[in-house]
């Protein structure tokens, strides 16, 4: 009840004014049935602006932590999270994966859509990085279609590490499904899920217009490793 009464009475109308979201596509998005919406990642923002476009309830996963802050700072980034239809999920220790993927597997299996990031976090430059075969994994156990999501300029309004977005034109562009029954039963199959993820990848690249890089996000954000001091003569 939260969710659609902060989309469409309390936060949505607001958020639509202020940001005027220019769509493309959204008609190829399914108006019933099990649909994952895999979305490069550029802003924070991200999460706010595809739930807002789109009709039907949007489910992403985020960190357990971002659920659990203290004082008034922690309640509105847990209502933030709660009215954008995010579920925490608690990332740490071996089994992070898994339960992610568990609690995105109940939203399809319920004939609802799972908004997910291939890259697996933010691009730290804007570029799209090479795609975890979560995606692939999830659809080929779900069967769902999968829609290839592109935003196309949420860095610049909200830039990683800036907390206030700037007032700008929101625009994000959604392609054609993309139907993955071919490989039913395969899941599992290292070689089939980065194919599949591969093929998403490459429509976000097509739909986005942004530079492909095939290294993963996470490591392109690590610091350089520290210098080792020279050995004594």
């Amino acid at each position: 009840m939260l969710y659609w009464l902060l989309k469409y009475v309390i936060l949505g109308p607001l958020l639509r004014l202020i940001f005027r979201p220019q769509v493309e596509g959204l008609h190829h998005v399914p108006a019933t049935g099990p649909v994952i919406l895999a979305s490069n990642h550029l802003s924070f923002s991200d999460s706010i602006f595809t739930p807002l476009v789109v009709k039907r309830r949007v489910t992403f996963i985020a960190k357990a932590e971002y659920f659990t802050g203290k004082g008034v700072k922690g309640w509105l980034t847990k209502m933030f999270f709660v009215g954008s239809g995010t579920i925490p999920v608690d990332r740490s220790g071996g089994q992070a994966a898994r339960a992610a993927l568990d609690t995105q597997l109940r939203v399809l299996r319920g004939g609802g859509i799972a908004g997910i990031y291939p890259e697996g976090t933010r691009s730290p430059d804007g570029r799209l990085y090479r795609g975890k075969t979560g995606v692939a994994r999830l659809a080929l156990e779900s069967g769902a279609l999968v829609v290839p999501t592109a935003m196309l300029n949420a860095d610049e309004i909200q830039p990683p590490g800036k907390l206030i977005p700037k007032i700008a034109r929101v625009r994000i562009r959604f392609g054609p499904p993309l139907d993955f029954s071919r490989y039913a039963g395969l899941a599992g199959d290292r070689f089939v899920e980065r194919a599949v993820t591969d093929e998403i990848m490459y429509e976000l690249m097509e739909l986005s217009g942004r530079e492909y890089v095939d290294t993963y996000a996470q490591k392109a954000k690590a610091p350089p490793p520290t210098p080792r001091e020279p050995l004594p003569a």
